[in-house]
């Protein structure tokens, strides 16, 4: 695998993590939710607007240009400019930021528990601070969110689960321990 710094867009370094993921007695499962991303514009484009409107209030067309100290320490003005949204949003990109990091550092450790509980964490951070389960557009549809909470009881405490890709609709990735591939195959198939 490979961890990407974007923080020069035009230059990202890419490192190679080397880890065996066949060793790590778990399977890699993409789980389509039978979602549709259309009419996901909107919701797609807030995030952006939004993280680009806290970034405006420090002068910086980026949010990664922005110290994350004078980020903490604006919140309650960013809060009357930019809303709360906006505000838990980038607080979900510094933290995942430096999650991306953590995860491959744990990778090139060989700990591969505390790669998990790390992409758990990012999943519960996509979650309640960027959003990107579902559309308020559409409440009705929340087929992310409901993939994700039976993935959870079916992995029941083991492995990991997260939003994969933009989110809003379409997939989840779980880490399934190779002993709950079948029950756990069965069930997301039956949802």
């Amino acid at each position: 695998c490979v961890a990407i710094d974007f923080s020069s867009p035009a230059d990202p370094v890419v490192e190679r993590v080397d880890y065996d993921f066949t060793k790590s007695g778990h399977v890699l499962c993409i789980v389509d939710t039978g979602s549709s991303h259309g009419d996901l514009t909107d919701d797609y484009a807030a995030v952006t607007r939004e993280m680009g409107a806290v970034s405006a209030y420090f002068g910086k067309k980026f949010l990664r240009d922005v110290p994350e100290q004078r980020f903490r320490a604006a919140i309650p003005a960013l809060r009357k400019e930019c809303g709360d949204r906006a505000i838990l949003r980038s607080m979900h990109f510094y933290s995942d930021d430096r999650r991306a990091a953590q995860e491959a550092e744990a990778l090139k450790a060989g700990d591969f528990d505390r790669f998990l509980s790390l992409v758990n964490a990012s999943g519960k951070s996509s979650s309640l601070h960027l959003q990107n389960t579902w559309s308020i557009a559409d409440p009705k549809q929340q087929a992310v969110p409901l993939a994700l909470a039976v993935a959870e009881e079916l992995l029941d405490g083991t492995g990991a689960v997260r939003v994969h890709g933009g989110g809003f609709a379409g997939t989840i990735q779980a880490f399934v321990p190779e002993d709950r591939l079948s029950l756990f195959k069965s069930g997301m198939e039956a949802l």
